[in-house]
């Protein structure tokens, strides 16, 4: 007989934990008063893209399930069934209300907000809580991590980054209060230190004892994985073993720094740093995201792709002029054809965000199914700088419960807080009102 384990089950040693995945050994424990089994929890991540899109190629030209899936989106034809491009969002919070030009600073600040932020390059910053902390308040008791907030651009906190607004706003897509955004960690190293590190990472003397071993964590816990392996059923055994393997590849990744095939040495160093290619950098997070909603450690993600206004380049993609320049395309079509080339670019990394959740199976259903993934900008055409009609992309049904595969038009400005609500809905973190809302987006039922 199957050994039956508690979902928060951990494996230990030296000083590290690991937190396991949803194995069929720990079904019994989630089952209600009245011996129904309960549903696997719904999460929530939100990607963010800056300067907006080339939105001829990314919406579609029909509505409903019977659509051309545009140029844009074509990495995504493989999820067709699983995603939802939503056309004629607004966030009002973007714009000047008479404060004049900041529109990249405003477009993140109000992003998952729903409010104006104040224009001050100075200490007094103010936005509004953001949907993801609203979420992480309520059900971030539940796992060791309320929250994980991600990017692939530091930035600052301070200064004058936007016409007259602080660099924070430009910065930062999660707030957990007016006045306190929720600073992104850069570092995939760090990240998994956090995730995966355990008490390794908090106490000195294991530090110490662990860095002189240079052991992988897969290494430290070794003993107590081969002590569950032992109580395990065929499947779970293979599962175990799969998402170990996934631990221990990401260490490896980050500790190359890159993400090419290799084999894998039998002890590891710790992870050491950022990858040098982006796109690299990007999947490393996808790959830390993932793994941490498969673990139960967080059910609340953001993902900053690149600051708002950023100005990187795109040399992997045969285009080294910058992000931010080529937005204000003034219509130029050679400027606009590379803008389309960044943002196809981007959305290849969201399907292979889409891939791993997909291929992540929780009982019956998988990760993704599980899932909601919010992908857009807060700007709509970088070169008008307008805050309605967003590139706006839902993945993921959140239990069955979202009505996924289609192209849902709402042809006329509504504000994106209204599916934010209903997202809120999903993840047992009911509100009544959030920003600019004005009711829930009762479109996206099935």
């Amino acid at each position: 007989m199957t050994h039956l384990l508690s979902r928060r089950t951990l494996l230990r040693g030296m000083g590290a934990s690991l937190a396991l995945p949803l194995l069929d050994a720990m079904v019994p424990s989630v089952l209600l008063a009245n011996g129904s089994l309960k549903r696997a929890p719904n999460r929530m991540a939100f990607l963010y893209v800056p300067n907006g899109m080339h939105m001829q190629d990314f919406t579609p030209k029909a509505d409903g399930s019977d659509y051309e899936i545009p140029w844009i989106l074509e990495p995504l034809a493989e999820f067709r069934e699983n995603i939802m491009v939503i056309s004629g969002l607004a966030q009002d919070g973007g714009r000047a209300h008479q404060d004049g030009p900041g529109d990249h600073a405003r477009a993140l600040a109000s992003f998952l907000t729903g409010t104006h932020p104040r224009k001050t390059d100075g200490a007094d910053i103010r936005a509004g809580i953001s949907v993801d902390q609203v979420a992480a308040a309520k059900v971030g008791r539940q796992t060791r991590f309320p929250s994980l907030e991600l990017g692939c651009e530091q930035g600052a906190q301070a200064g004058n980054c936007d016409s007259g607004y602080s660099c924070a706003y430009s910065t930062n897509i999660s707030w957990r209060g007016e006045t306190t955004p929720a600073i992104k960690e850069v570092d995939p190293r760090l990240v998994f230190e956090r995730l995966f590190g355990g008490e390794a990472s908090k106490s000195p003397e294991n530090q110490t004892r662990h860095d002189r071993h240079t052991k992988s964590i897969l290494d430290l816990v070794l003993d107590d994985a081969n002590r569950l392996r032992g109580t395990l059923g065929a499947k779970d055994k293979m599962k175990l073993d799969e998402y170990l393997t996934s631990v221990r590849e990401i260490e490896r990744r980050i500790t190359r720094g890159d993400d090419t095939a290799a084999p894998r040495p039998n002890n590891l160093a710790r992870p050491t740093g950022i990858p040098g290619e982006y796109g690299a950098h990007i999947r490393l997070m996808c790959d830390l995201m993932a793994l941490a909603f498969e673990a139960d450690l967080t059910r609340v993600c953001t993902f900053v792709l690149a600051d708002e206004g950023s100005n990187r380049s795109y040399p992997c993609i045969e285009v080294p002029e910058g992000h931010h320049e080529l937005s204000h395309h003034g219509g130029d079509p050679d400027k606009q054809a590379k803008i389309r080339k960044i943002n196809r670019f981007h959305v290849e990394q969201l399907g292979y965000f889409l891939g791993k959740l997909k291929s992540i199976q929780e009982g019956e259903h998988s990760l993704l199914d599980n899932s909601m993934v919010f992908y857009g900008s807060g700007i709509g055409d970088g070169n008008r700088h307008n805050h309605d009609h967003l590139p706006v992309l839902l993945a993921g049904s959140a239990g069955g419960s979202i009505k996924t595969g289609r192209h849902l038009n709402l042809g006329k400005e509504t504000p994106m807080n209204n599916l934010f609500l209903s997202m809120l809905d999903r993840v047992d973190s009911p509100c009544e009102n959030l920003g600019d809302s004005t009711g829930r987006l009762r479109e996206i039922d099935t």
